[in-house]
């Protein structure tokens, strides 16, 4: 019997590693059209600097650690050596980084400085995944590594794109501990995209339409999906009751949830982000939890938290918990189990206790 080595992701079924980043390539094409188009020259370049930046990270870096035992840097240049080193490279190796250059891209606003650019995207190629030993080996999502990097460091919220340059107040940041401003914005301008905010996050419609497709060619894991996604509004929904009934009565408990449901990056997370099957578990139940962890951390940053997004922060956090998670999951047959469904429900439980003692004693308070 021959092993044959390969890197993560793993799959269970007939589809190829190289097809499933193509599909992520094809389901990401409508919103970043629709970037493309809103915003101009401001989100093209954006994802430019961001393509180059990471598909050329990714490349160099994967030459030093291929790199062919015994082999001088003048060997290179010879038509064996230029071979070899070509040997380990492999389309997969354009796909993965493409994918996170254009996701990357989506999640930061038009205009954002092309410095600014480059610093996070090079940041998440380099820090968040290859020091890891490259692809399939890193534990944390690239392009959330790379947005958070730059949010930390340059003060980059999603309304400012860099210095001096502001597009105005997201939905997000209007409701941020004052849900009075609520009617800003229309469900209906935050489904098609009519509304400021990061680039690929702002037109529901098409992350929707992209999820459709991923689900068509079974390219995603519904589990993550679902399980982000229904978690996050789930707990939303508990936590539009509360402020309905326990502080003011200024928005439809409807409005509430559906506002924070369609503005920010939940959506966008929910279908191109938390799906992510390197950086995600490899069990059933585990990426169950994974991605439902994700979504009420999401709740809980955007409720308690100074940043009026949650969405790239809970996917960094969870990352962090995919060995745990695995190893607690290792040897277990790969089903649910009453038990572990209760520690579901039971950590759903905690951040809903935790958000409804937070509205009602400092919301209610300040109100």
């Amino acid at each position: 019997m021959k092993l044959v080595p390969q890197s993560a992701p793993y799959i269970r079924k007939n589809v190829s590693v190289s097809r499933m980043m193509l599909d992520v390539l094809v389901a990401l094409f409508p919103v970043t059209l629709f970037a493309m188009i809103q915003n101009g020259w401001n989100g093209i370049y954006v994802i430019l600097i961001s393509s180059i930046t990471m598909v050329f990270f990714e490349l160099f870096i994967h030459m030093l650690i291929k790199w062919p035992k015994d082999m001088k840097i003048k060997e290179f240049f010879t038509k064996e050596g230029f071979k070899k080193v070509k040997e380990t490279y492999t389309i997969n190796n354009i796909y993965a980084p493409l994918i996170s250059a254009i996701i990357y891209s989506l999640i930061l606003p038009a205009g954002t400085r092309g410095y600014v650019v480059f610093i996070g995207a090079a940041f998440g190629i380099i820090i968040g995944k290859m020091v890891f030993g490259g692809l399939g080996q890193n534990i944390f999502n690239p392009a959330a590594a790379g947005r958070i990097f730059v949010s930390i460091c340059f003060s980059l919220s999603y309304d400012n794109g860099g210095v001096d340059l502001v597009s105005g107040a997201t939905p997000l940041g209007l409701v941020k501990g004052n849900l009075s401003n609520i009617n800003s914005y229309g469900i209906l301008d935050l489904f098609i995209g009519n509304a400021p905010g990061a680039m690929g996050e702002v037109c529901v419609l098409l992350i929707l339409i992209g999820a459709l497709y991923l689900l068509i060619r079974r390219s995603a894991d519904f589990r993550a999906m679902f399980g982000y996604i229904i978690t996050f509004t789930l707990i939303m929904l508990i936590v539009s009751i509360t402020y309905y009934f326990g502080v003011s009565k200024e928005a439809s408990i409807g409005e509430m949830l559906f506002y924070q449901l369609f503005s920010g990056g939940v959506m966008f997370a929910g279908v191109f982000m938390i799906t992510d099957p390197v950086t995600s578990p490899t069990s059933k139940f585990g990426r169950v939890f994974y991605a439902a962890s994700a979504g009420a951390i999401t709740v809980l940053i955007r409720i308690c938290g100074s940043y009026p997004e949650g969405a790239a922060f809970s996917i960094l956090i969870m990352n962090m918990f995919t060995p745990a998670i695995d190893y607690f999951m290792r040897g277990k047959p790969n089903k649910y189990t009453w038990k572990e469904l209760l520690i579901l429900f039971g950590m759903i439980l905690v951040i809903s206790g935790i958000l409804i003692a937070y509205i009602l004693v400092k919301v209610g308070g300040a109100s």
